[in-house]
């Protein structure tokens, strides 16, 4: 507790004008335990050591932070406030659970003799809102001119670049943003050992800091925050900082673990303090690798050249990649014919952390794919076209991802020990409430785990950290863009919206003890436009309809839409081809369509079919 009271003591001093009372006296009344989070609310931690908000505020404001109820604080300094009435922190879990997280993330391409390994350079990854600053700041590090090449000074593609800073290097992957970070995380490549967020000093955090911040923390990697833009007049760290306080990263200023570095991208100020504060990130990661086994990496871009034909960047990960090297690479193989590093001069190897382009590849892969260096082609050939066949075969028997209805099961089965979910709503101040209530959901020693909140519609980037999180995306009052409900189905990803907060909360807890019914989702198949009308006697008139796409089946769900508005909903009653009733009519021909107990159709009208199946 002595380290952490050093930390927070040199947090910032209370502002002037406010005074400061005298801390609680410490009770005694038995040894009172409590076991913290990482983050939680001032609200949360009162609640938690069953004191006012008002005291833990005043408390808080003792120590030199202003908070305010709802604001998120971290476990060292939850851990003082608590120590301060008296209570005794638990850290133990919480400090086994942080190191296993780091030892499992380098845990993959460890090897039995860990003398074989040695020392290697950090990936970073740059992320942050758009045109604050991400690609001028690498610039300033590799003192190149990268953004006058980019279509209006904004990054259009994944670049890897390596550079060398005092005889030590540093890959860094230069991304058009955290989606693409995530998509290859969703496709099972962590490449990233450290993530630098680029925050603008006179924009302040905007919503894609919030979601660059959450995809990090998704990724269970250290995040280095980099003011950019400190020259402006309209520059205001303090805000910045206080900013990012409320979203969890609490600065080492400010007696947190984050480091925090001040710079000027376009005149290279703190360039030098950035780059060696990086080094000593990567050296607390102690990361190793084995230069001496086959090459194993990952493919960051990927490219049809017309002259030199499919090109892949490719990072090594551990071994040594050769020219001349056979390898298998997603579901298509190759033999390094040529490598060339980011500044375009040919190499003979590469190393662990290096990124190069390399050429020989039979087909484009994809990003996101694993590069294995084989024993001979014949090898590679063989596992490229075994892998085809199983793709082709598993495209028909997708697996399927996470979901309401089936998270009793896998609960049950052991399977699943922490919940993920993307929040979105309709308005900011709804995601607190709804936060607090699924966070004290945890049943079965499940933990419910909210990896991204915000405002807005559902979006593609959500879909995609819900899949690489194998997560699911709850809505309120709000629904998914067309493009993210078309990937959400393609990738067969679970997305619930409510428009009460009482039904979402119980939706969840529910789904957690095996309790929720389950839901049905409807399938169209198939769509036809009225063109003329018929009387029929006995029953009203009927639609002379073309098949527009699809079919239209006889006894069918059916909704009658006019203007593209929903006026009517029942089944198909009769579907006539010429005299004849049968039974569907395909896209691409004409018949007579009766809808159950409605006959006023006007010429226009579609009628869409469709079925509900049980999700």
């Amino acid at each position: 507790m002595g380290a952490k009271r050093q930390k927070i003591d040199k947090m910032q001093q209370a502002p002037e004008g406010i005074i400061a009372s005298e801390p609680p006296s410490l009770k005694s009344d038995g040894d009172r335990c409590v076991e913290i989070p990482s983050t939680l609310t001032v609200k949360q931690l009162a609640d938690l050591i069953k004191v006012s908000a008002v005291e833990v505020i005043k408390q808080l404001m003792r120590n030199g932070i202003m908070a305010s109820i709802n604001q998120v604080i971290d476990h060292d300094t939850a851990a003082i406030i608590a120590s301060d009435f008296g209570y005794e922190v638990l850290e133990g879990k919480r400090l086994e659970t942080t190191s296993t997280q780091k030892h499992k993330r380098y845990q993959r391409f460890q090897e039995d003799d860990t003398s074989v390994q040695k020392p290697r350079p950090p990936v970073v990854t740059i992320m942050g809102h758009v045109d604050h600053g991400k690609t001028t700041l690498l610039d300033a590090i590799r003192e190149t001119k990268v953004t006058a090449t980019e279509v209006g000074e904004i990054t259009q593609h994944i670049g890897a670049y390596q550079v060398d800073i005092h005889g030590q290097k540093i890959t860094f992957l230069d991304t058009p943003g955290h989606e693409a970070f995530t998509a290859m995380r969703a496709r099972g490549a962590q490449v990233t050992d450290i993530a630098i967020l680029v925050v603008a000093a006179d924009d302040g955090v905007m919503p894609q800091t919030v979601e660059a911040i959450d995809h990090a923390r998704a990724a269970d990697v250290p995040i280095v925050v980099v003011i950019n833009k400190i020259d402006k007049l309209e520059a205001n760290p303090q805000r910045l900082k206080q900013q990012l306080a409320e979203l969890g990263l609490l600065i080492e200023e400010w007696g947190g673990d984050v480091v925090c570095v001040s710079v000027s991208a376009k005149k290279r100020d703190g360039i030098p303090e950035l780059l060696e504060n990086l080094l000593i990130v990567a050296e607390l990661e102690d990361l190793k690798a084995n230069p001496v086994r086959r090459a194993i990496g990952v493919v960051i871009e990927a490219k049809l050249d017309k002259t030199k034909g499919p090109l892949a960047t490719v990072l090594v990960q551990t071994g040594t990649l050769k020219v001349g090297d056979p390898f298998l690479v997603g579901d298509t193989w190759g033999k390094v014919k040529a490598m060339f590093n980011d500044k375009g001069k040919h190499l003979r190897k590469a190393e662990p952390a290096t990124p190069v382009e390399i050429l020989g590849l039979e087909s484009v892969p994809q990003a996101g794919d694993t590069l294995t260096v084989t024993a001979n082609e014949r090898e590679a050939r063989s596992l490229a076209q075994k892998r085809q066949e199983g793709k082709r075969l598993s495209a028909l028997k997708p697996p399927k991802p996470l979901s309401l209805s089936d998270l009793y099961s896998q609960i049950r089965d052991g399977q699943v020990k922490e919940f993920n979910i993307i929040l979105k709503t309709d308005v900011q101040g709804s995601i607190e409430p709804i936060k607090t209530s699924l966070e004290h959901l945890n049943i079965d020693r499940v933990k419910v785990n909210i990896l991204h909140s915000g405002s807005g519609s559902i979006t593609e980037g959500d879909v995609l950290l819900a899949l690489a999180s194998k997560g699911i995306i709850l809505g309120f009052n709000t629904r998914p863009e067309p493009g993210a409900r078309q990937l959400a189905e393609s990738e067969g990803v679970d997305i619930h919206c409510y428009e009460v907060i009482y039904n979402l909360v119980d939706d969840v807890e529910k789904a957690m003890k095996g309790m929720l019914e389950p839901t049905y989702v409807e399938v169209v198949e198939g769509h036809a436009k009225a063109r003329a009308l018929f009387p029929i006697r006995g029953q009203g008139k009927v639609a002379g309809s073309y098949v527009t796409d699809g079919k239209l089946t006889r006894g069918a769900l059916a909704r009658l839409m006019r203007h593209g508005e929903a006026i009517f909903e029942s089944s198909v009653s009769s579907l006539r081809r010429f005299k004849d009733d049968v039974k569907e009519v395909s896209a691409g021909f004409e018949c007579g369509v009766g809808i159950e107990g409605y006959s006023d159709f006007e010429v226009g009208d579609i009628i869409e079919c469709y079925r509900k199946e049980k999700r």
